[in-house]
């Protein structure tokens, strides 16, 4: 995955890289994912995480002490037939992906096409 255009996010990433490899790798994968899919992504850092935007916000990861966070704005809308999305807000799902074999076992891919 290439460097952040976003200043902000790029030191983010170089900050995760210093102190957790494997989080580093996870982050820089699911950047990936969603810059595949939708190439036109904006990122930039809120909350303390990555958000993704479009013509609005439509998902972020978050670093978490034993995990990374995907979280879907409107996860709520989303297909689950594994129900594989947690949470209980009114809006928001997340994903909690503790290693790099969680990003195909917990289909981010099939998530991420869905969160537009």
């Amino acid at each position: 995955m290439e460097k952040s255009e976003n200043e902000q996010v790029q030191r983010h990433l170089e900050e995760i890289m210093m102190f957790n490899d494997e989080q580093f790798n996870i982050l820089q994968k699911l950047r990936e994912i969603v810059f595949k899919v939708y190439p036109k992504t904006n990122e930039r850092i809120m909350y303390s995480g990555i958000m993704f935007s479009l013509d609005g916000d439509f998902g972020g990861i978050f670093v978490r002490k034993n995990h990374i966070s995907f979280e879907f704005g409107n996860g709520f809308t989303m297909n689950d037939p594994d129900k594989l999305l947690e949470g209980k807000g009114k809006f928001r799902r997340h994903l909690k992906i503790r290693s790099l074999s969680d990003i195909d076992n917990k289909n981010i891919v099939f998530f991420v096409k869905q969160s537009v």
